[in-house]
């Protein structure tokens, strides 16, 4: 059971489960970023009729909430903690460990004095300490690197997960807004931020599909931001993150105070009484995106879930004391009721928004994390341990990574020979 267990840690920390466990966290984040997140199911049924059946099995619509990426993660950590502790247990005492091991090295290369000489002069210029082991010199500099798999690794580590924080922590909040409307959060730190859309299409300039929608984005303490979002392109601003979520058409109509020709338009979305003393006025039912005639030339209201609404019905029930009529009504017409004209308008587009609030310390944390893994690259590949050992006969080069110094010392004495030659 003992040697079981060792070889599954032994596995569990290995160089190739790590890298096959990035792998298939590159391939499913691939797929996470190509195929847009956390719409409705109707979404992807109509985007993707054929591979709609797959994305729901797999779950690749919410794929970075899916229990086997959350796995991945998991065993991602647990080989990068075992990598962690294993180099980190090593790298106790490294700087006694590391010169001891050097000292004990048998030479590689025999020098004659003078050869020897010129090598402690090379090394002294390059800014390399020495330490006394009897009649053996050890020559060293940039011992600190050693630590620079153990960092790495650590801040690996730590990325993913932050990182994970940063995916679960953040509250997300899904709301309506019609154009020219404002809706209000309550911000994490106290006080209210201010969400502000000031337009919204369906279609570019081409014709295309392209749901988009400008806003204003206001903080507590007064700061704004104007910016424009798209799918899969949000506005970041503060600890808000605004996406373009999903779209909506609401019906609009404009009353009119027959006495002092007041006006106002408002947007309808929900069932509604429309009324100036509460008894007389008109009901939204509903708004319809075409209709049909039938044998008999009666309207019939359809609900064909065409987007565009190319032929948009409005039910309504007009009330006036006892009197109540269902009517349908097309964008234009009128209707009075007592002192009150109705006029129904074309139908409104509104966005569908998903902000998303972020903990203020996620972003801090995050910079931290990669600024730790420079670090510990840098200590990696450009401060590598140098190691040369010298007794009275020769020496010999150490530490992690040696060809390096071992060419360049092989060089310099290459050179003196030519000259003493020459």
């Amino acid at each position: 059971m003992g040697l079981r267990m060792k070889k599954i840690l032994s596995y569990l920390r290995s160089m190739r489960f790590g890298i096959l466990l990035l792998v298939l966290i590159a391939l499913l984040s691939v797929a996470g970023s190509v195929i847009p997140q956390e719409r409705e199911l109707a979404w992807y049924v109509e985007n993707y009729p054929g591979a709609h059946p797959t994305i729901f099995f797999l779950q690749l619509y919410r794929v970075f909430q899916s229990w086997y990426f959350l796995l991945l993660l998991g065993l991602l950590c647990v080989n990068l903690t075992l990598c962690s502790l294993l180099r980190g247990r090593s790298l106790l005492g490294s700087r006694e460990r590391l010169l001891s091991a050097c000292a004990g090295m048998k030479n590689s290369v025999p020098l004659s004095g003078e050869g020897l000489i010129r090598l402690e002069q090379h090394l002294k210029s390059k800014g390399c300490r020495s330490a006394e082991f009897g009649r053996t010199r050890v020559y060293y500099k940039h011992l600190p690197g050693a630590w620079g798999s153990f960092v790495t690794h650590l801040s690996i580590l730590l990325t993913v997960i932050v990182g994970a924080m940063a995916l679960t922590l953040p509250q997300v909040t899904d709301m309506d807004c019609l154009p020219g409307e404002s809706v209000t959060l309550k911000d994490p730190n106290g006080g209210t931020a201010r969400f502000t859309v000031s337009d919204f299409r369906t279609n570019d300039a081409g014709g295309r599909l392209d749901f988009a929608s400008r806003l204003t984005v206001t903080l507590p303490d007064g700061r704004s931001r104007l910016g424009e979002i798209s799918v899969n392109h949000p506005l970041s601003f503060g600890p808000y993150k605004v996406y373009q979520q999903s779209y909506g058409t609401a019906g609009s109509v404009t009353v009119t105070n027959l006495q002092n020709q007041g006006s106002d338009s408002f947007a309808l979305t929900d069932l509604s009484f429309l009324s100036m003393d509460n008894q007389s006025g008109v009901w939204f039912v509903a708004l319809y995106p075409d209709y049909l005639i039938n044998a008999n030339g009666e309207i019939l209201p359809v609900n064909t879930g065409d987007p565009a609404y190319p032929h948009p019905v409005y039910h309504v029930q007009t009330v006036n004391g006892e009197e109540r009529e269902d009517r349908l009504l097309f964008p234009g017409d009128t209707v009075e009721i007592g002192a009150l004209r109705f006029r129904f308008d074309e139908p409104l587009r509104y966005p569908g928004l998903r902000i998303k609030v972020t903990p203020s310390w996620i972003e801090p944390l995050l910079i931290a994390c990669f600024a730790l893994m420079i670090a510990g690259l840098y200590l990696l590949f450009f401060l590598p341990p140098v190691l040369v050992r010298l007794d009275d006969e020769g020496y010999a080069v150490g530490g992690p990574k040696p060809e390096g110094m071992r060419l360049e010392l092989m060089d310099l004495l290459n050179m003196d020979k030519g000259e003493a030659h020459s």
